[in-house]
């Protein structure tokens, strides 16, 4: 593993140019994959930028013991880009030509041998999640409902065409036939129905072309497609107060959890901290109002900046609001939203007192220092990048895994 992560802090570097030389590689030694990838500029220029993020996120977690796991979960997820064997081997040849590349005289045999083996372990567990799985590579979704608030929220209901499976909390791939080849994940917005339909929370991100579509193209009776749900953001049920903190669209997968606790109310009360970045931006408050009436257990904080402040005044608004609730060390913290508010916030509460392994959210760390996440800006995951998966899934099976907002 040392080896790798010191090949490796070479080649950051010459981040930008490893990223270029990687799909020039893999373009013109493999002009057939060049299909399975977006055809815009931008969509190609961001898709540099979450490569190299989501190789540093691999290099972080080398030794994590749930690497496995995971890596046969992305192997199945996959499954959608119909990605077989010639693939992983068209994608390792191009990386080890990329890393080379980058490192100039600092590449040694030694290098090459310990990123090979290192390749060929990843795809190798993720072509054994992918012959174990017996899930559909998809599901396909009709659009029933379509919400607009405002300009750039929508929340969208889907009727898969097949029982969808899922838990409260996850999130699911998307792509649609008005995007071609585009994936984003994005939360899913309801515990389980009896009928089967989901709710996806869009939030619309300047530049983002399938957040575009869907929140003010997408029709009823539109289909589009679902990857596999995955994330770790579910309920514990254990005997402890419970704090859930959500931004944004993040409200979506905290609005699934409460769904299921207002079925099995909890032991222990609940408090619901909402941020957003103007009052326009808590798109779904007359429910929240509504569950806040109704369950006892629940209390809610709405968190936004004061007229005529900048939206990143609410973000310190939330700092003042939790130095101000008390025992975060006995608390059960869920944190939902963009990753650099995922980021702070946690810090925050780690600072407050909350321990760190009671503090749940998906997440990748913040681009800019070799680890991002977003829907305009977050990288892939590692297998993303493999056959074009530009929405993140590197999730840590454990409790941390990256979802869009």
């Amino acid at each position: 593993m040392r080896i790798l992560k010191s090949s490796f802090e070479v080649v950051e570097r010459r981040a930008e140019h490893a990223v270029k030389f990687f799909y020039s590689h893999l373009f013109w030694h493999n002009p057939g994959v060049r299909e399975l990838f977006p055809a815009s500029f931008e969509d190609m220029e961001r898709q540099r930028d979450r490569l190299f993020a989501a190789l540093t996120h691999v290099i972080a977690h080398l030794e994590n013991d749930t690497l496995v796991p995971y890596l046969r979960d992305l192997g199945r997820d996959h499954r959608k880009f119909l990605a077989g064997p010639e693939h992983y081997a068209a994608v390792g040849t191009s990386l080890i030509a990329a890393l080379a590349e980058a490192s100039g005289s600092a590449w040694h045999p030694q290098t090459e041998k310990a990123w090979s083996e290192a390749y060929q372990f990843i795809a190798d567990t993720m072509m054994a999640g992918a012959r174990a799985s017996e899930d559909p590579p998809w599901w396909d979704a009709e659009v029933v409902r379509h919400l607009l608030y405002g300009q750039d929220i929508a929340v969208l209901t889907l009727r898969p065409h097949a029982p969808f499976p899922h838990v409260p909390g996850q999130y699911a791939s998307v792509s649609s036939g008005r995007v071609p080849t585009t994936w984003r994940t994005y939360s899913l917005g309801n515990a389980p129905r009896p009928d089967g339909t989901v709710d996806l929370h869009v939030s619309r991100i300047e530049g983002g072309r399938l957040s575009t579509s869907l929140v003010r193209e997408a029709l009823p009776g539109d289909v589009l497609r679902l990857g596999a749900a995955g994330g770790q953001l579910t309920f514990r049920r254990e005997d402890r107060p419970v704090s859930f903190i959500a931004a944004g669209t993040g409200w979506a997968p905290i609005r699934a959890m409460l769904e299921e606790l207002a079925d099995r109310p909890p032991d222990q009360d609940v408090r619901l901290f909402v941020v957003a970045r103007d009052a326009a931006h808590l798109y779904d408050r007359p429910l929240i109002d509504q569950c806040a009436a109704a369950f006892g257990w629940l209390s809610v904080t709405y968190i936004t900046p004061a007229p005529g402040q900048h939206r990143n005044e609410a973000t310190g608004r939330l700092a003042t609001a939790l130095s101000n609730r008390g025992l975060w060390p006995d608390q059960d913290v869920y944190l939902s939203g963009p990753p650099q508010f995922i980021e702070e916030t946690a810090y925050l509460l780690e600072g407050l007192g909350a321990r760190p392994d009671r503090i749940f959210y998906d997440s990748v760390p913040v681009s800019g220092q070799g680890q991002g996440q977003g829907q305009g800006n977050r990288p892939m995951g590692f297998g993303e990048w493999f056959l074009n998966r530009p929405d993140p899934h590197w999730h840590n099976p454990s409790g941390r895994a990256p979802r869009e907002y």
